[in-house]
């Protein structure tokens, strides 16, 4: 039996070379909420944190720039850089996925830019680890105790 329950939506991640252009369209054009700001040089990224909706039902739109496009991990490929699942039982949940064979990004689980608990499923398998999220970079992120009620 599964320990864990994946409770909704948490975050889309969006990148590209240019957030300028992105927040053009997401905040100016669209009307998404800018939250904060978030850089990471281990993560390559500068990114802004935007928000849809209110309370334990928002989701997060993350508008990623590599800080240097040369260099890996390449947020801005592909555009839809991942996407992010409310867990309400983060270790248990990656403690058994990684029993049952799913691969996981290095890293294990660490703060987000957020502040949540977060990994990442790989989306790609290896012989030690076949299964995966056959090409879609999954975050995994611990919903807190407003979401887990509000999404149970």
């Amino acid at each position: 039996m599964r320990p864990f329950k994946v409770l909704g939506i948490q975050q889309i991640a969006i990148g590209g070379l240019d957030k300028a252009k992105l927040s053009n369209f997401w905040v100016d054009i669209m009307g998404l909420t800018k939250i904060h700001t978030f850089t990471s040089i281990s993560e390559n990224v500068d990114e802004d944190i935007l928000r849809i909706g209110e309370g334990p039902y928002s989701v997060e739109v993350d508008l990623m720039q590599p800080l240097d496009a040369e260099k890996k991990p390449k947020v801005h490929e592909p555009q839809l850089n991942h996407i992010g699942l409310w867990i309400d039982d983060l270790k248990a949940c990656v403690e058994w996925l990684s029993s049952n064979g799913v691969r996981f990004t290095p890293g294990g689980i660490r703060k987000g830019a957020s502040g949540y608990d977060i990994c990442f499923i790989h989306p790609k398998g290896n012989e030690e680890f076949p299964l995966s999220s056959q090409g879609v970079l999954v975050e995994l992120v611990q919903a807190p105790e407003d979401v887990i009620k509000a999404l149970s």
